[in-house]
C-alpha cells in the first residue's frame, strides 16, 4: 500500500520519540564510535526476527575489518545463514571498499539499490536500505567527475551532485507491491 505508515523498529525509544515513516529516508548522525553500527545492527535484527523483513546493507567505502565485523555478527545473530539454510538468510552485504578504485565506491550505494528493489517488486518485500555513508558515495561520484575531466562547482563539489543523490534518492520508495525504507 502507498499510504503513510509507521515501520516498527521494535527499539522503543525510537518508535515512541522518532519513529520512522515505511519508504522513508532516515540519517544516523554522530561521530566514531557513538554506536550508529550498534543501532543499525539491531535495526537489521529486530526487523528480521519480529516481522520477517528483508535489509540491504551498502558499504560505501568502508574499512575492509568493519565489513567483515558486520558479517560475521550477522551470521552470529541469525539473520545471514550458510550452507543449505542460504535462503532463509534476511540480509545481503553489499561492499566497495575504501581501497577500491572510485568507480567500484561509487556505484556500490547504486547496487544495494538495486538488490533492494528486487526484494521490493519481485518477492514483495518491506525492505530496509542502509548505506554507510553517503558523504562517501557523494566523495567517490565526485573523484570519478574529477578523473573524467569534469569542472568541479564553486563549493568543490561535481557538477553533477544533484543528479547523482537525486537518482538514487528518488528510487527509494513505497510501491503497491512493497516498501524500501532507508
Amino acid at each position: 500500500a502507498t499510504e503513510q505508515q509507521i515501520l516498527v523498529t521494535g527499539i522503543k525509544v525510537v518508535d515512541l520519540l522518532a519513529p520512522y515513516q515505511r519508504g522513508g529516508k532516515i540519517g544516523l548522525f554522530g561521530g566514531a564510535g557513538v554506536g550508529k553500527t550498534v543501532l543499525i545492527m539491531e535495526l537489521i535484527n529486530n526487523v528480521a526476527k519480529a516481522h520477517g523483513g528483508f535489509s540491504v546493507f551498502a558499504g560505501v567505502g568502508e574499512r575492509t575489518r568493519e565489513g567483515n565485523d558486520l558479517y560475521r555478527e550477522m551470521i552470529e545473530s541469525g539473520v545471514i545463514k550458510l550452507g543449505d539454510k542460504q535462503s532463509e538468510s534476511k540480509c545481503a552485504l553489499v561492499y566497495g571498499q575504501m581501497n577500491e578504485p572510485p568507480g567500484a565506491r561509487a556505484r556500490v550505494g547504486l547496487t544495494g539499490l538495486t538488490v533492494a528493489e528486487h526484494f521490493r517488486d519481485a518477492e514483495g518485500q518491506d525492505v530496509l536500505l542502509f548505506i554507510d555513508n553517503i558523504f562517501r558515495f557523494t566523495q567517490a561520484n565526485s573523484e570519478v567527475s574529477a578523473l573524467l575531466g569534469r569542472i568541479p562547482s564553486a563549493v568543490g563539489y561535481q557538477p553533477t551532485l544533484a543528479t547523482d543523490l537525486g537518482g538514487l534518492q528518488e528510487r527509494i520508495t513505497t510501491t503497491k507491491k512493497g516498501s524500501i525504507t532507508s
